[in-house]
């Protein structure tokens, strides 16, 4: 054997030696991804009755809305309707009742009036008698 042919059968060995020793990594990465491909499956198993019970929950959760949205309309409906009468009982009766209540005050305080004077008038007879 030459020493070209014994340099070429230590080449050949290193070469044998360095796939082996980059086979091993590259197995253990094989059975990780392997791991890695059933746990993601085994969460998206998991995962579809979770998102089905979330649509299920918005779908309830919108037609509440669509409710309370016809119970806000509704609510300004009767808000209008009570403003409505309000300024209609004001126009109507409150120009009365303001003046009403304007001649019993002082038709009150005017009796008021009398009878502290016939009081005070019948103490200062009691004096002077």
């Amino acid at each position: 054997m030459s020493p070209g042919q014994i340099a070429a059968l230590v080449a050949a060995g290193a070469f044998v030696l360095l796939v082996l020793l980059l086979a091993i990594p590259l197995i253990k990465l094989g059975r990780t991804l392997d791991e890695a491909t059933k746990a993601i499956r085994a969460a998206q198993e998991r995962s579809d009755p979770l998102l089905t019970g979330a649509n299920t929950t918005l779908t309830h959760v919108n037609t509440q809305l669509e409710r309370v949205d016809g119970i806000t309309a509704n609510a300004r409906a009767v808000t209008g309707n009570v403003s409505a009468l309000t300024s209609l009982f004001t126009a109507t009766m409150g120009g009365p009742l303001v003046k009403a209540a304007a001649v019993s005050y002082g038709i009150s305080k005017a009796v008021r009036a009398r009878r502290k004077r016939r009081e005070a008038g019948s103490t200062r007879r009691r004096r002077g008698r």
